[in-house]
């Protein structure tokens, strides 16, 4: 129907350019030149409700209230960094048993993970047990000072109280100790074998709490000033259809990509149920407030010409006016309205292309699409 609308007013147009150029043969052409300097080259036009019909006009009020953007992008499933915990020894020795040897292996706090040998170990309790005795047989001041340094180099290496003070009781030297989960979590990854030879410092084991996880993504940098830290997000998984999981920003990086033009974004999920695993990809959605009191309209009201950007309004005759505003920010299929309209105006809603071409055209010479006329036609 637009498509047959729109040609007959190509057609038309045409053979009026024909019409015309006889006309205006010898004719001042710096008074034309003048007349169509107007405005925007355009003039009112009249529209039966009939003719609205046929052509596809629909009419919509100016709004006045707030305007909310989507923010979307896609992000991937992190571990949250302070529940991510390495599994170190602080000591020379050997593993003699793994008690947690794949990963993916659910732990708790205080689960053993290995037990390890280490001739340093040995060592040092021998030591201890020594300046016990010596301090028994001699004290002095050297001696309990003797005594209590061996109990702290027994505790640097993280040996708790109650083993100390069981080695001074009974005597008896443990060969191995037991390292053990720090967190309750997933193991994440595991750089141990049975028998490997350890060295201080080395990583045995990352552990991850997962109660809660990270999502970081992309904003492009015209959203970037939309982003709070606090504002909710929902996020969508294809492993989860029709589901969307609550989370909140927690960071928002302070640069911006060179080459992407983008900001990173961080948002916290709690996922208690384990649900959400590190590596999956997610559709983040942010509700931005773009304005909590904007006048707006719906997007397709505008005519975007390239120079200017126009709104057709229904005057006090009913006649279609074109009117200049500015643009404000978009909010998915509304523009914010800085000047131009006030809320409660009526406004052509659609196929106001048709509209402007016709304006266009009757601004010089009468009305070309059948039926409409321009607000000069005598009326009955």
């Amino acid at each position: 129907m637009n498509r047959a609308i729109l040609l007959i007013v190509l057609l038309l147009a045409a053979c009026r350019k024909e019409t015309q150029a006889d006309s205006m043969a010898g004719m001042d052409m710096s008074d034309t030149a003048s007349a169509d300097s107007g405005m925007t080259g355009r003039a009112p036009v009249h529209l039966t409700p009939e003719q609205a019909r046929a052509v596809g006009v629909t009419f919509t009020v100016v709004q006045r209230g707030p305007l909310v953007r989507t923010v979307r992008t896609v992000g991937q499933v992190l571990p949250a960094e302070p529940n991510l915990a390495d599994i170190t020894t602080k000591i020379d020795g050997f593993v003699e048993q793994l008690f947690v040897n794949a990963t993916g292996t659910s732990v708790r706090r205080g689960q053993p993970l290995l037990t390890l040998y280490s001739p340093m170990l040995v060592a040092a309790q021998e030591e201890l047990l020594a300046a016990k005795r010596l301090d028994s047989a001699a004290h002095s001041e050297d001696t309990e000072a003797l005594l209590a340094a061996s109990r702290r180099r027994l505790s640097y290496w993280d040996i708790s109280r109650e083993q100390i003070e069981r080695l001074e009781r009974t005597g008896e030297v443990t060969k191995t100790l037991a390292l053990n989960a720090p967190v309750d979590g997933i193991v994440l990854e595991k750089m141990v074998v049975a028998g490997q030879a350890v060295m201080p410092g080395m990583k045995l084991y990352r552990i991850a709490d997962l109660s809660t996880i990270w999502i970081e993504g992309a904003v492009f940098e015209q959203d970037l000033g939309l982003v709070r830290v606090g504002a909710p997000v929902s996020a969508e998984f294809t492993t989860y259809p029709g589901r969307r999981f609550a989370g909140r920003v927690s960071f928002v990086w302070p640069t911006v990509n060179d080459s992407s033009r983008s900001g990173r974004i961080r948002v916290a999920f709690a996922n208690r149920r384990g649900e959400l695993r590190p590596g999956m990809y997610a559709t983040l959605l942010l509700e931005a407030v773009v304005d909590r009191d904007a006048v707006n309209v719906p997007a397709e009201a505008v005519v975007q010409t390239g120079e200017r950007n126009l709104v057709f309004v229904v005057g006090p005759s009913g006649a279609l006016e074109p009117r200049e505003v500015v643009l404000g920010a978009r909010a998915g299929d509304r523009f914010q309205i800085d000047s131009g309209l006030a809320a409660g105006e009526r406004i052509v809603a659609s196929a106001n292309f048709l509209v402007d071409a016709e304006s266009r055209l009757t601004a010089g010479a009468g009305s070309t699409m059948p039926g409409m006329n321009m607000g000069t036609e005598k009326r009955p």
